[in-house]
């Protein structure tokens, strides 16, 4: 068994369906060195395991075209062997688990317990006669096309010849055949050659031949026509498929405006250097992921997350490549090289999901392994018995032998699940919405209950204000005065309140002789009064408190709020509130999960109080002041019911309930741990696009049944109108031909889905 060491991708041109596919999977395993191979239609590339081998990597170019027609190109240089894609359908999330201790920077004695959240291949009648094509350039100038166009040009001319040179036919014709048949031929023989021998080249080939021995040339040259003429369209919506998801890397702009010494210089995009400062004017897109530092405006990200409102960005926010600045000159720090922003590891994430096989086409595969041997032995038995047995005429039953091969080509079938899922993942993608394999798009669509954390998950992440009460002073003075203390925090608690400071435009004053008292506060002098903030303990050790105003401290300690004592020289002066508040589009999230049948439950280390608040606010239940192996525990207790459960966070914490869910998904806008841990990601945190992600692999799961159903529906009608007499060999190619092109249309609805 070859040891794997490395990995190296390749990209594939001139592959267009899932027969290419398992043709160049076969083909490429072959080399000595080579441990697995995956390959994706939709994304038109391809990894390979292998050892160390220096010369491997132009051994396995050679190995692709020689089957003709397809040219394989290193996409990188081989990387360290880390898990494979099949590997990553298991659902084992990485991530590391952290306690937060949010102590703040001023010594505050506020309690807040943050709750961080955390193959087997069969092959069945592979490969197609494929000219090749390279991605750029319109399809009718790809070799494809220019043979289906040679062709029908051939069997045209022919047909005018036989008219005006009658008893000629039969080797007018037969040129014509030639003209498209000798390049399937050659491919029949090369995947032969490795170990392939039921390929549709090789029946089309038989056909052909046969045809051509039994008197009916016409017949086989419309036959050859119209097989290259599906085989054209396949790859023109193959090439859509492919387009979709390459499309994001057409949103970054090529060039970006470089600001240096004062001076502002346009460069390729691609060779801006992290901590570069670009300027983007108004109507501009951002040309690489980074962080504003000058400037405040709205950003429309619909073009990579799919959300409608533009956002506003200030300093500190992070932006994406690709979007688009709305209405403001921004100055952007780059954080992130050309090869590794946002859009890049989307697509290429993509590409690798792409990869990876769905449990149904796995299964599909392995049929058609056993599924074209038993074709072309109904074949040969529909020719021989009845002539044999029962007298009948051998021409006309060898003649319906011949359309039963061309009926029985398996490539609807084969191509019916990873078209549907190749344009579901890109889909997704474009939306938000990614997946890392056709085993997580497929799992997705089947749980039944979904475990979520708390903070970052349903809950912005961030605490804020919701209540300011004021004893004797203006609420507006009460939050200055806070705000005033807290100026130069960091604090999460700090934060939130001079954030509600500067949304209702309050003056903050200068703080004097401020200082951090230890687990209870901070104070200073404001206007030369005395101003202590800090928890209400610490507050009452200072000033005494009366029965309402230890009431309403309870009352929002009751809510789940952290709460801020205020004193103006030893008197309360005010509360100040603040609770990390759910999302909002949460609770219409967790209505659509059970909408579509699948239970929500919170799971989360924070405290009771706190957590059983947002519970009655969203309507789920809570369990609360959890460590990570009480989190693994519980999910495994609700698989243990029966149920298939997702496990939502943030990518980062909580690993051993992801690794313990059916499916973990990340919830983050866009972090390297939120594309690259969880089998899925939801890229801009809206809970309701974990029911539209469910909605997604449902719908995507009822579009393989309709071309499992397209494929094999006709076939089995053809199949009895060829035995009974009334059809022949164009209409069963004309069957194959169509109910591909059929399945391939239906997949491709999938990239409008909304």
């Amino acid at each position: 068994m070859t040891e794997v060491t490395a990995r190296s991708r390749y990209r594939i041109e001139g592959m267009d369906c899932a027969a290419c596919a398992a043709k160049i999977t076969t083909a490429v395993r072959r080399v000595p060195g080579v441990a697995d191979v995956s390959v994706s239609v939709a994304a038109g590339t391809m990894t390979v395991e292998h050892d160390d081998s220096p010369a491997l990597g132009a051994a396995v170019i050679r190995q692709v075209q020689s089957l003709g027609g397809y040219e394989a190109t290193a996409l990188s240089a081989p990387s360290a062997e880390a898990a494979s894609p099949d590997d990553a359908e298991a659902g084992c999330c990485g991530g590391h688990d952290h306690g937060h201790d949010h102590a703040h920077g001023h010594g505050h004695g506020h309690g807040h317990d943050g709750d961080a959240p955390a193959e087997d291949r069969g092959h069945g009648a592979a490969g197609h006669v494929h000219g090749l094509e390279t991605s750029a350039g319109p399809w009718w100038r790809s070799a494809k096309a220019r043979l289906t166009f040679a062709s029908g040009l051939a069997f045209a001319l022919a047909w005018i010849a036989a008219k005006a040179v009658p008893g000629y036919e039969q080797w007018l014709y037969a040129a014509a055949v030639l003209v498209g048949l000798v390049p399937i031929a050659r491919r029949a023989v090369a995947a032969a050659r490795i170990g392939m021998p039921f390929t549709i080249e090789m029946l089309m080939t038989i056909a052909a031949i046969g045809a051509l021995i039994i008197g009916a040339a016409e017949e086989a040259a419309a036959v050859v026509f119209l097989f290259l003429i599906g085989e054209m369209l396949e790859g023109v919506a193959a090439g859509r498929a492919r387009a979709s998801i390459q499309g994001l890397a057409a949103l970054v702009p090529k060039t970006a405006l470089v600001e240096e010494g004062g001076a502002t210089t346009e460069v390729p995009a691609e060779r801006l250097a992290i901590g570069s400062v670009i300027l983007v004017r108004p109507g501009d897109r951002i040309a690489a992921d980074g962080e504003v530092v000058a400037g405040e405006g709205a950003v429309d990200e619909a073009p990579v997350t799919g959300e409608s409102t533009p956002k506003r960005k200030v300093v500190g926010d992070a932006v994406f490549a690709g979007t688009i600045n709305a209405d403001s000159v921004l100055r952007v720090r780059v954080t992130a090289a050309a090869a590794d922003n946002t859009i890049a590891r989307v697509v290429k994430l993509v590409e690798e999901a792409q990869e990876s096989k769905a449990p149904t086409e796995r299964f599909i595969d392995r049929f058609s392994t056993w599924y074209t041997p038993g074709v072309v032995v109904v074949a040969a038995l529909v020719a021989v018995l009845p002539p044999l047995l029962a007298g009948q005429p051998w021409g006309e039953w060898i003649y319906k032998g011949l359309a039963i091969l061309l009926i029985g080509c398996p490539c609807a079938l084969v191509i019916s699940t990873p078209a549907a899922i190749a344009a579901a993942l890109s889909a997704g993608a474009r939306r938000g919405l990614l997946m890392k394999g056709g085993a997580v798009l497929e799992g997705i669509g089947r749980i039944e209950a979904i475990a979520l954390d708390k903070t970052g998950t349903l809950t912005e992440g961030r605490p804020k204000v919701t209540d300011l009460i004021a004893f004797g002073r203006p609420e507006a003075e009460v939050l200055s005065l806070a705000a005033a203390l807290e100026g130069g925090s960091s604090h999460p608690l700090a934060l939130a309140i001079l954030g509600r400071a500067k949304e209702q435009a309050l003056p903050v004053p200068q703080a004097s002789d401020a200082a951090a008292l230890g687990g209870k506060g901070v104070t200073g002098t404001v206007g030369g009064e005395r101003v202590f903030l800090g928890s209400p303990a610490a507050a009452a050790e200072r000033a005494a408190l009366s029965d309402d105003q230890r009431a309403s401290i309870e009352r929002l300690n009751g809510e789940g709020k952290t709460v801020s004592v205020l004193l103006v020289d030893d008197v309360l002066a005010g509360l100040v509130a603040m609770r990390d508040e759910p999302r909002a589009d949460a609770k219409a999230g967790l209505e659509a999960l059970k909408a579509a049948g699948i239970e929500p439950v919170m799971l989360t280390g924070d405290n009771r109080l706190t957590a059983e608040a947002i519970g009655r606010d969203l309507g789920l239940p809570v369990r609360s002041e959890l460590l990570p192996q009480d989190k693994q525990r519980i999910v495994r207790e609700i698989q243990a019911s029966g149920k298939r459960v997702a496990k939502v966070g943030d990518g980062i914490n909580d690993a051993p309930a992801l690794a313990a869910a059916d499916i973990g998904i990340a919830m983050g806008g866009g972090t390297d741990v939120a594309l690259e841990t969880a089998d899925a990601a939801v890229l801009h945190g809206r809970v309701l696009d974990l029911a539209r992600m469910v909605e997604l692999s449902r719908r995507t799961m009822g579009n393989i049944h309709q071309n499992i159903a397209i494929a094999l529906g006709l076939k089995a009608v053809f199949l009895v109108t060829t035995v009974v007499g009334l059809t022949g060999l164009w209409p069963a190619i004309l069957a194959d031909t169509g109910a591909t092109v059929l399945v391939t249309a239906n997949a491709m609805r999938l990239l409008t889905w909304r």
